[in-house]
């Protein structure tokens, strides 16, 4: 019977300290995310294109 005491006990203790762990983590904004950041990897990346110049310069070499 005092083995069950003691795993309430320390089960108590772990959730206590669980608790205290997640409250300090709220308060210091570890959890803070802007909209942009949590979806920022479903973004295209923009395609870069070759200024016009640049690709006439090559098309008359190539011919």
């Amino acid at each position: 019977m005092s083995a069950i005491f003691l795993l309430i006990a320390a089960s108590l203790l772990v959730a206590v300290l669980f608790l205290g762990a997640f409250l300090w983590a709220t308060s210091t904004g570890q959890y803070d995310d802007d909209y942009a950041n949590s979806v920022r990897i479903l973004f295209d990346d923009e395609k870069k294109v070759a200024p016009k110049d640049k690709q006439k310069s090559t098309d008359s070499k190539s011919q």
